[in-house]
């Protein structure tokens, strides 16, 4: 790091970030509790989404509305007193692995019913909508062959012994990814395997329009991603995992949009049936915008029990990184990808290279920190004001597969790749947030295919560590960096496969004393891994937390959420992160450094070390959030999450709620060259 003179700025930042330190607490003794996940500073919090309140109390209230209904038991005779006395009979939809109902009731009742103890939480059934050849440059190639290896050793005659092991490549064989989106045109000769067996093993709709194809086009295009063969174009579009079985649960309809009611029934069925189908992973490039705190929001608490089940689940950061000016925006991160279990993707611009050297995160990809919220009994919104996204990966004009007549294409023909004449062996152009989070649910895959009983918070803090740091970019932008395959494989395949009876706290977590060298190659370029995981508002790094295992590994742990890990303490005592791990103090990194208490790191992004105020605790909610330079300039306001002058309130985008496919569906940014192979109809196998 240079040396560089603070300043005054600079020199205001540190002095804030000490008073952020003493504001907020950072909770790194033995003696720190993590506060209670329904207990925020002003009391009770309130149990109706605030929009839906402000519904409740306006000119329309008597409009019946949908809502979702959180429940932790059976209903009470009051609460069904009241609701047949206002004219409702019985729920629209009840899912009962998450104990939920869809009810539509009017407004004005909302208030009311969530009074009741059997009701946890009451929110709108809010709309959906959907939000370079990656096997290389992810290194997804350089997993999929087997790999020999050779030792030699002297035994105890003196003589020297040659032993050759052989360990067997990954392509996601066995494993089943649940893709929740607008449907899979199964015709696609990218989903056969080798045996020309179609790899959706399920499909099932959720829109209520009664079809499992995909006349939208986003769908295939993601599965396509995650798990698409390489038989088109020698090889030339290889998905991540080409051989794990797919999943098809349609949550998008014909427009590319849906409702969250729609996906928490998709979500329920995979908690019905996940060992069925071996689904361990499902993917998510959807998104609505982040309204209530993760600890209310139904679509968060059901991925939640997803994860807990054993299944990984990632999920798209959305697209709203810039505003119509292109200026960066921060604080945009989509539902469910505020939920911190999630694997929460973003988005980077490889400009149609194999090589990494040259990658930058995509502007359009979203930002952290997470501003959903709750409301105490007070009026006191709390922000969550997690550290999203948790990594990025590939997602700027991807070419995978195209469903024929899709509308997507329709209404974008520049979105045709023209690969092949054949419907069957097409393919499409897609960018966003939507196309980057297959590639690490492929990754996810390949995880799980090496070492089968890795927990999914292994998975996560797996591909945490092992990711890429890009230089100029902060945590908020790309979380622990770019995914990188080839080490995560790796180091998976060096986690002990015992762990599933025995998990002893801060015993060893590899099969061998020597951990894996902490760099990678892919494509010719070299570069080191982050070495850290995101611990909600903290980033944690060492050796410690590959060659120990770490409380936060287990189901029903959360590693990324610092604030509500089973009501344990935070750090350093070994209930939820063993010693020989550093954890920051709120801290934002760029290239792979730490920069505390305000400190200018080597390549000028500046930070301050808290980015939260702690509500109450000033007249600002939130603490300091900044671009790339102090030249673009930094603001500090109440409910102001944005750069360069531009301002949000809140942090949320006012839109119609639509659950939406994450995908910047008119193309993404410029790529150095399209890299369009054409297909001579030949089916390649060598992949």
């Amino acid at each position: 790091m240079r040396n560089r003179k603070p300043s005054p700025l600079t020199a205001w930042l540190t002095s804030l970030s000490l008073v952020v330190s003493l504001a907020t607490g950072i909770m790194v003794s033995s003696d720190a509790h993590a506060k209670s996940a329904k207990t925020p500073n002003n009391g009770p919090h309130v149990k109706v989404s605030s929009d839906l309140l402000a519904k409740a109390h306006g000119p329309n209230k008597a409009d019946v509305v949908p809502v979702i209904l959180q429940l932790n038991g059976p209903m009470s005779g009051g609460l069904n007193a009241l609701l047949n006395s206002n004219g409702v009979h019985g729920a629209k939809q009840v899912f009962k692995n998450l104990n939920y109902q869809v009810i539509e009731m009017p407004a004005s009742l909302v208030e009311a019913v969530s009074k009741f103890d059997e009701v946890n939480f009451v929110s709108p059934d809010r709309a959906t909508q959907s939000t370079g050849h990656l096997s290389a440059t992810t290194g997804a190639d350089l997993v999929r062959n087997p790999v020999t290896t050779t030792t030699t050793t002297t035994n105890s005659l003196g003589v020297q012994v040659t032993t050759t092991s052989v360990t067997p490549g990954v392509d996601g064989t066995g494993i089943g990814i649940a893709i929740m989106d607008s449907g899979l045109y199964q015709a696609h000769t990218n989903f056969f395997d080798k045996g020309n067996n179609v790899r959706v093993v399920y499909s099932k709709d959720f829109t209520g329009e009664n079809r499992t194809d995909d006349p939208y086009g986003h769908g295939s295009h993601v599965a396509s991603i995650a798990a698409g063969n390489g038989r088109v174009s020698n090889a030339a579009y290889l998905g991540i995992a080409p051989n794990a079985n797919l999943v098809n649960l349609r949550v998008l309809n014909s427009q590319g949009t849906g409702t969250v009611s729609g996906i928490l029934a998709a979500l329920n069925w995979v908690l019905a049936n996940r060992q069925l189908f071996n689904i361990r992973v499902v993917n998510m490039s959807l998104g609505t915008p982040a309204v209530d705190s993760y600890r209310d929001d139904p679509l968060c608490k059901a991925v939640r029990a997803l994860v807990n089940a054993g299944v990984v689940v990632c999920c798209a950061a959305g697209n709203n990184g810039k505003n119509a000016a292109g200026q960066k925006i921060y604080g945009l991160i989509h539902c469910p990808g505020n939920e911190p279990s999630a694997i929460t993707v973003g988005a980077a611009n490889s400009f149609g290279t194999d090589g990494r050297g040259d990658d930058t995160i995509a502007t359009y990809s979203s930002r952290g920190p997470t501003r959903s919220f709750s409301t105490d009994a007070n009026g006191v919104k709390h922000y969550d004001h997690l550290m999203k996204p948790d990594m990025v990966a590939p997602g700027n004009k991807i070419v995978e597969a195209k469903s024929p007549n899709n509308l997507l294409v329709s209404q974008n023909p520049q979105l045709d790749a023209s690969v092949s004449g054949a419907d069957t062996r097409d393919q499409m152009y897609l960018s966003g947030t939507s196309m980057s989070t297959p590639v690490v649910a492929g990754a996810a895959a390949l995880l799980l295919q090496a070492n089968p009983n890795l927990t999914p918070n292994m998975v996560k803090a797996i591909l945490m560590y092992t990711a890429q740091p890009l230089a100029n970019f902060n945590m908020l932008e790309q979380g622990a960096g770019e995914v990188n395959i080839e080490g995560a494989v790796r180091l998976a395949r060096a986690v002990r496969t015992d762990l599933v009876s025995v998990k002893p706290v801060g015993g060893a977590l590899l099969k061998t004393s020597t951990p894996p060298t902490p760099s990678s190659t892919i494509c010719g370029y070299t570069f080191n891994w982050s070495q850290g995981i995101i611990l909600g508002q903290h980033w944690a790094r060492g050796t410690s937390l590959i060659t120990k295992y770490q409380p936060v590994y287990a189901l029903g742990a959360i590693v990324s959420d610092t604030v509500d890990i089973s009501g344990g303490v935070i750090v350093s005592d070994g209930v939820v992160i063993s010693d020989g791990v550093v954890v920051s103090d709120g801290v934002v990194i760029s290239d792979g450094v730490i920069a505390s208490d305000g400190v200018v790191i080597s390549d000028g992004v500046v930070v301050s070390d808290g980015l939260e105020l702690g509500t109450g605790a000033s007249a600002f909610d939130f603490g300091v959030i900044v671009s790339d330079s102090l030249s673009d300039g930094v603001i500090i306001s109440d409910g102001v999450v944005v750069s360069d002058g531009v301002v949000i309130s809140d942090g949320v985008v006012v839109s119609d709620m639509i659950v939406a496919a994450q995908s910047a569906m008119t193309g993404g940014e410029d790529m150095l060259q399209d890299n369009i192979v054409p297909d001579d109809g030949t089916d390649c196998l060598s992949y």
